[in-house]
């Protein structure tokens, strides 16, 4: 795991891993609870009888689910402290390459692509490539703005 300080030097890790988190499986009740918060009850991700009939045999996760997963899946893999605050400035680009099946365990592999610095902090764009175990295709692939504002 990498630890990003207002002391580190991110120009040798740019384009670099910064570390993969832990597994974390996706099940049908994480699945419903998403759809319950956000009122998508599509049936390929609530309906497993259906579901089952369907292209993917089973009910998948949404795409929005796994990339709110985001802050906890990369928490085991990049650690950003010592700053006043940590801003998640939005999202670049996001896509969702292959589906997540209920029950499947992901991670996420975290990459620097580019830091700079600004008037109100450091700007760090991190892809967030989410692993689906046993899948050659990840389910996420999402480039996101962090701006790292440093205390004083």
């Amino acid at each position: 795991m990498q630890v990003i300080t207002p002391a580190t030097d991110l120009s040798p890790l740019l384009g670099t891993s910064l570390g993969t988190g832990e597994w974390l499986t996706i099940d049908q009740t994480m699945i419903n609870g998403f759809a319950d918060l956000t009122g998508d009850h599509q049936w390929l991700h609530t309906e497993p009888e259906r579901a089952a009939r369907g292209p993917y045999g089973t009910t998948i996760a949404h795409g929005f689910l796994v990339l709110s997963l985001l802050p906890r899946l990369a928490a085991d893999a990049v650690e950003i402290a010592g700053f006043a605050s940590v801003v998640n400035y939005g999202m670049d680009r996001v896509r969702f390459p292959a589906p997540v099946p209920s029950g499947s365990r992901v991670r996420d592999v975290v990459t620097l692509d580019t830091a700079e610095q600004t008037p109100r902090g450091t700007l760090v764009r991190m892809t967030h490539t989410v692993e689906v175990e046993g899948q050659e295709r990840p389910g996420c692939v999402a480039q996101q703005l962090r701006l790292l504002v440093a205390a004083g």
